[in-house]
């Protein structure tokens, strides 16, 4: 954790049960959510703003200062064997360039609740992934985290601009892309980078009245959703309004 003082809350880990979708609904309305065995202990108590403050302010030690990131990993592995309380939902892409935890400032185990997969999209399983970050482990954050020169996005875009195909699964994978592909089609600067960062923020945006889950807590304003861009050549990431 870059050998930070401060330690954060954590809360056990454990799995959560899940009743029948009427029963959920009902108990998400209420803000009742049943109690499971990760949510026993502490929450992080840090606030949107203040999580979104410590993710940028990481990402400028990345950027700055990359040798002084350093990991007590064992001690950090030992204080959350059986409690976890992450202060951000990271949707990032599976990128082998982009792992969330290093380009925000060599952020130690236990401390950012992350799904990736191949262009940061949410299916099914991201969703519940993200749903239980924050409903259950208390996440006041969510990022959803695209990136230069994605590879996902770059399919896509190849898929509207020269009607590319690609074998087994990837072809169905990127079809979420694809709309945004063919609205950034001919507009200013880089087809892939426009595509991308339309992608995450169409995403996020999506997010703030996805499921019965996260919009009332976004708009009891103890959830904040964002997208942000990271860039491959300097390690900057940007938060996109």
């Amino acid at each position: 954790m870059c050998n930070r003082c401060e330690k954060l809350p954590i809360d056990r880990r454990g799995l959560l049960t899940l009743a029948t979708s009427a029963v959920a609904v009902a108990a998400a309305t209420a803000w009742h959510v049943r109690p499971a065995p990760a949510a026993d202990g502490p929450k992080t108590t840090l606030s949107p703003e203040q999580a979104l403050a410590a993710l940028a302010e990481g990402n400028a030690r990345y950027v700055s200062s990359p040798q002084l990131c350093s990991l007590d990993l064992a001690n950090r592995r030992n204080e959350v064997t059986a409690h976890q309380s992450p202060w951000a939902t990271i949707v990032s892409c599976a990128d082998s360039r982009v792992p969330p935890e290093l380009l925000f400032g060599g952020l130690g185990v236990g401390e950012l609740f992350v799904a990736r997969n191949a262009g940061n999209l949410v299916d099914t399983a991201t969703m519940g992934t993200i749903e239980y970050g924050v409903v259950v482990l208390g996440t006041p954050l969510i990022v959803v985290l695209g990136h230069e020169r994605c590879g996902a996005v770059a399919a896509a875009c190849d898929a509207v601009a020269k009607a590319a195909t690609f074998p087994g699964s990837i072809g169905p994978m990127i079809e979420p892309i694809i709309p945004v592909a063919q609205a950034m089609l001919g507009q200013p600067g880089d087809y892939v980078d426009n595509t991308a960062r339309e992608s995450a923020k169409r995403t996020a945006h999506r997010l703030q009245s996805a499921g019965p889950l996260l919009p009332d807590l976004v708009k009891s304003g103890k959830l904040k959703i964002v997208a942000a861009h990271y860039d491959l050549d300097d390690g900057k990431v940007e938060f996109l309004v």
